[in-house]
Parts: C-alpha cells; structure tokens; sequence
C-alpha cells in the first residue's frame, strides 16, 4: 500500500465519526464536514477505495474497511492525546486544542505517543470528555443525550462538550459548561433555548449552546 498521507488520515478520521452518528457515510457529509467540494470528497474518497480502506454500498454510501477503521482509531488516538497534553501540561486554551492537535496528529511517533500516554497517567478521555481509542485500537464510546433532549428538573453531569465549533466551545467554556460539571435543566424557553443551574447560578443557553452539551 502507498504510504497514507496526512489528508487521506483526515477523510479517514471524518468517515468514522460519520459512521458513529449515521451507521454509514455519504459523500455530501464527508465535504461538508471537511470544508471541501464534493468533487475533491469524490475524489478522495475514491482514491480511498482503490486502497481498500473504505467500501462502497451501492444508492446507500460507505464504511470503512477493518484497515481504514484501524488507520482512523490511531489517528483519533493521536488527536485527543495531543488535545489532552496541550490543554493540561501547557495550558492551551480548550477552544484552540484542536486546531493545534489536528497540525501535529499526522506526524506524531509511536514513542512520543506511549510517552505522552504515560505522562497523562494513560487517560480515557480527552479534554472535551470524547472517549481515547486505546493503543490496541478498541474505544469505549457511551452516548448521552443533549442538554436539548433533557426534561426539566432533571439533573446530571456534564460528560462532553462538542469541539465541532470553536466559538461555540469558547463560550462555553467562558460559562463553565466543562466536562464533570454539575448542572440542572429548569426549564425550555422561547427560541429552543433552555435555563439550565450550573455551579448555583441560573444560567440561559441557546439552543446552539445547549445541543452541544452531553449529559449523563
């Protein structure tokens, strides 16, 4: 096999967390979730299959293959220990982690790697709460429901926050709404938004705020 490329690692990363979500993946969704046109994604993606690291359904879409998936996990595996690194030893700020890791995932050592694993005490779960694969390529992924989909009066901790949108996570952070966090959901407002009590004070999220909060 040719050697895989730090792009194609990508597309293969974006195809597993679609799969995760939709069972299968379309072209249109690996483009718009890579910011790419759909004719490149067509092109990749073909270039993928030619490899054997995803395979075409027909009128449906395509998964991964065992070796596209494996490729997938270690460089998710990369990512979030490279997220987790940054934010706790040096103190990058938790909305930037992600642009930073996704520069120094492809080219990160199997060395480096076992060596952040242990300094990090060989974590489960990186800074936005998202599960770490683990090195034999097995990942522990447990789904909960948005703050969006939780009844008032209930309570709960949060468990993740999506990194999906930068300024999203900024303001979140900038609230407190973080992993391991204690919050309740008092009511559903106008406008899909929701109050929600957080660290004893009341606090009211938009919509685009709360569905990014997973809570168990």
């Amino acid at each position: 096999m040719a050697a895989i490329t730090g792009v194609m690692e990508d597309y293969l990363k974006a195809i597993y967390k679609l799969e995760q979500v939709h069972g299968i993946a379309s072209t249109s969704d690996v483009a718009a979730r890579l910011g790419v046109s759909a004719a490149s994604a067509t092109n990749m993606i073909k270039r993928l299959a030619h490899h054997r690291l995803v395979a075409h359904t027909p009128y449906r879409g395509f998964t991964l293959t065992p070796t596209g998936a494996r490729i997938a996990l270690e460089t998710i595996r990369h990512h979030r220990l490279l997220e987790l690194y940054l934010a706790q030893a040096l103190g990058v700020r938790l909305d930037h982690v992600d642009r930073e890791a996704e520069r120094l995932e492809h080219v990160l050592s199997d060395e480096v790697e076992a060596r952040i694993a242990a300094t990090l005490g060989e974590p489960t779960r990186d800074p936005h709460g998202d599960p770490i694969p683990a090195k034999d390529g097995t990942v522990r992924d447990v789904h909960y429901p948005d703050l969006t989909q939780v009844p008032p009066g209930e309570a709960g901790v949060v468990d993740r926050v999506s990194d999906r949108r930068p300024d999203v996570l900024r303001r979140l952070a900038a609230l407190g709404v973080l992993p391991g966090a204690a919050v309740c959901v008092l009511a559903r407002l106008s406008g899909r938004r929701v109050r929600v009590e957080l660290g004893g004070q009341e606090l009211v999220l938009t919509h685009d705020l709360a569905e990014g909060v997973y809570v168990r």
